[in-house]
């Protein structure tokens, strides 16, 4: 979803530009050009629709909710459905921590729900006069159902370049644990994700833009250019 699916990042202390509002439900509705999953599309260099319902327990920081996409892996498996519950917490002025579990699910076809799985994820967040920088980990026993465990690690940083207008490059490594069970690329255990993007507001929306590439041999994980327009509501 991050990132990525990315998102199953709601209610993100990273992110610079929200227009949603302090209130216990949410609902996000986005487009993108391409779904990637840490630079991976998930729908074969296609656009897709994506859309989110979530609830923020604000005094105690806890939160749940669900996200759905349109999917294409070459078979009739069409939508993804995810939820996600966690909390995040402000340390100290400078450093958060967010923390929670996420299960993903596949739908279309009476085998797409042998990719199911659970992923619990922590993510670290440092604010400084420099900007904001992540340092985030996922982590599954039984990634896209195949029984391997699975780690992703990333770093990030963002800045502002002026009011409204930020700039976030990040890089993220997705290692196999398992490779007799699950490898990337032929044999290979691990790749490189890199990303940047532009990221900004305008009339409610929240629009970015991003170039990505990985170290994959793959069409559906080369070099290209995202775009991505949301908007949330507050319920």
């Amino acid at each position: 979803m991050t990132t990525q699916k990315t998102l199953l990042a709601v209610v993100l202390p990273f992110a610079l530009f929200s227009t949603s509002a302090l209130a216990d439900w949410s609902t996000t509705i986005t487009g993108v050009s391409d779904y990637t999953f840490n630079g991976v599309s998930q729908t074969q260099n296609d656009p897709a629709i994506q859309g989110s319902l979530d609830y923020s327990f604000a005094d105690s920081g806890m939160y749940a909710g669900t996200w759905a996409s349109n999917v294409d892996f070459g078979d009739d498996t069409n939508i993804e459905w995810d939820a996600y519950f966690g909390k995040y917490a402000q340390i100290n002025d400078a450093l958060s921590v967010d923390y929670g579990l996420a299960y993903y699910s596949y739908h279309g076809q009476s085998n797409s729900s042998d990719g199911n799985y659970f992923e619990a994820y922590t993510k670290f967040g440092y604010a400084s006069d420099l900007g904001q920088t992540e340092l985030n980990f996922w982590y599954s026993w039984d990634y896209f159902g195949t029984g391997a465990g699975h780690v992703i690690s990333m770093v990030a940083h963002t800045i502002e370049l002026a009011p409204n207008h930020a700039l976030r490059a990040s890089f993220d490594i997705s290692n196999s644990l398992d490779g007799d069970k699950h490898t990337w690329d032929g044999n290979g255990k691990s790749y490189n994700h890199y990303r940047l993007a532009y990221q900004t507001s305008l009339a409610g929306f929240d629009i970015e833009v991003a170039g990505e590439n990985t170290s994959l041999d793959w069409d559906t994980a080369d070099e290209r250019i995202v775009l991505s327009v949301g908007r949330t509501f507050s319920l």
